[in-house]
């Protein structure tokens, strides 16, 4: 459960940068929206590990 806490808080943290982007077209914010999806994307991956090792350990 603690990294779906970290998955909630790294989505929580790009929200004014994606109002920034979006609703401002602040440029800077955009490459920050970029980075912070790219982080989201390995988190996942890093769960999507974890719970395959998991089930497999418990077969």
């Amino acid at each position: 459960m603690a990294r779906f806490d970290e998955v909630k808080n790294l989505v929580l943290s790009l929200e004014a940068d994606f109002d920034k982007f979006y609703s401002k077209g602040n440029q800077a914010a955009g490459t920050r929206v970029r980075k912070g999806m790219q982080e989201l994307k390995n988190l996942a991956q890093t769960i999507r590990s974890e719970v395959q090792s998991s089930k497999n350990d418990k077969e």
